[in-house]
């Protein structure tokens, strides 16, 4: 790639070479055609689309140029991240429900974003409040297309869109096709560009294996098969919000190390959760399908259906939360004797026998510090590892991930050194401020 800014935003990001469908994507986008983009989960589409995105951006002249629509405040959240991490002269704002929008609107008049990247119901309150012109947009992204499109976001989409009059060019993403582009979305002159054919199936990677629950209420089936998992990083699906609480808090009960993670929790907790999974002091998630699509987590062995998913788009997008890319996994269906498999789940499918009296799994060799300052108060990842390091005596090696929020921070170190941490940093002050610091529970 001769570009010089896409070379130094591959070197901020620490990629080498794009892979071929990234590298389609930017030849096709950067272009006056619209595009549609079907690649797998995990095979790079935010970085497919943030490329050709900066080479239309206009020099930074204080107007918003670029909306990016994202199903969930994950999501969104974790292409910002993306964006951030290219450090572009241009800025962003993430719009989403579940915090302050008086912050955001702060934000977006006092920052002037040239990119806006936000859930539909968010964006369609800044409009509806005169938050932002809409009418300087002129590049549409839409990832999770097939999600963002569904009925229950129709409403907002076309709401938004049709206050979008100067767009010139559209970006659509997913890792499943969509039966239909809804024609409020505007596409026309389409390029699109389809890799899910071309990478090696899921089917080929992935093991999909029966366990038989003998009652009705499969908790202690569940309870077995995580011992014997013996710690690998696994997601247990529910179909239900009440169903997760409940299977969390027996598990947890058990002595299991579990989080939870659903649309009802607020949105601290629920980035705490995926936090601690992402960094491995917790090993097992158990979630409904909010997790099941969009979210950027690697290394996930196992995917557990304890209630069998609701259709086979939902069968699929679980699974696809393992044996990513050139990965292999494992998925478990858990049924009890009166069930019987879904038409879409193999029907030759080997039964796996468990034991009843598995150990539990050791501890995870990591914890997470919850940290009360973060970006507002000025606070980096550098002012943290050094903290720890200066402070409370950790090596580089006895500190892993740290995430900055905009009020608070986590990061992940050694458990085998937290007792000595939290005796050396007692009333001491980070970057010269007094501050909670905390195992995060």
């Amino acid at each position: 790639m001769n570009n010089p800014l896409i070379k130094k935003v591959l070197e901020s990001l620490k990629i080498q070479e794009l892979n071929p469908m990234q590298k389609a994507a930017l030849e096709i986008a950067t272009n006056q055609k619209d595009l549609i983009l079907l690649s797998p989960t995990g095979s790079g589409k935010t970085i497919a689309f943030l490329l050709p995105m900066i080479l239309n951006l206009k020099p930074d002249n204080g107007t918003i140029q670029a909306l990016i629509l994202a199903p969930s405040r994950e999501l969104a959240l974790q292409i910002n991240s993306v964006f951030q991490q290219i450090s572009v002269a241009w800025k962003s704002c993430c719009c989403y429900g579940g915090h302050s929008i008086t912050e955001e609107k702060k934000s977006i008049l006092g920052n002037k974003p040239a990119i806006i990247i936000g859930t539909p119901g968010r964006i369609t309150d800044h409009i509806a409040k005169g938050n932002f012109d809409p009418s300087t947009i002129h590049m549409l992204i839409i990832d999770e297309f097939d999600k963002s499109l569904e009925l229950g976001f129709h409403e907002q989409m076309e709401e938004i869109i049709d206050q979008l009059p100067n767009l010139k060019k559209r970006i659509l993403l997913s890792a499943t096709d969509a039966e239909e582009i809804p024609e409020f979305t505007g596409i026309q002159g389409t390029v699109k560009l389809d890799f899910l054919d071309h990478q090696t199936s899921l089917e080929d990677r992935l093991t999909v294996k029966r366990i038989v629950s003998p009652a009705k209420d499969k908790l202690d089936t569940l309870f077995n098969l995580l011992c014997s998992l013996n710690n690998k990083s696994s997601i247990v699906f529910c179909n239900h919000r009440d169903a997760v609480d409940r299977v969390h808090k027996i598990l947890s009960e058990k002595k299991l190390e579990t989080e939870k993670f659903h649309g009802g929790m607020e949105q601290p907790d629920r980035e705490k959760s995926l936090y601690k999974f992402r960094n491995g002091s917790c090993n097992i998630l158990i979630s409904t399908d909010l997790a099941a699509r969009g979210l950027d987590i690697t290394d996930i062995e196992n995917v557990i259906h304890y209630h069998l998913p609701i259709n086979e788009e939902a069968y699929t997008h679980r699974n696809g939360r393992t044996a990513r890319w050139d990965a292999t996994g494992t998925s478990y269906v858990i049924v009890n004797e009166s069930e019987q498999l879904p038409s879409y789940v193999p029907y030759d499918i080997a039964t796996v026998e468990l034991l009843m009296h598995t150990s539990r799994p050791p501890k995870s060799k990591w914890i997470t510090l919850y940290i009360g300052k973060g970006k507002k108060d000025k606070l980096s990842k550098m002012d943290i590892a050094g903290f720890l390091h200066k402070k409370g005596s950790l090596a580089r090696e006895d500190i892993g991930q740290i995430d900055v929020k905009d009020h608070y921070s986590f990061v992940a170190i050694k458990r085998a050194k937290a007792n000595q941490l939290f005796h050396l940093i007692q009333g001491e002050k980070i970057k010269g401020m007094k501050t909670i610091i905390q195992e995060a529970k």
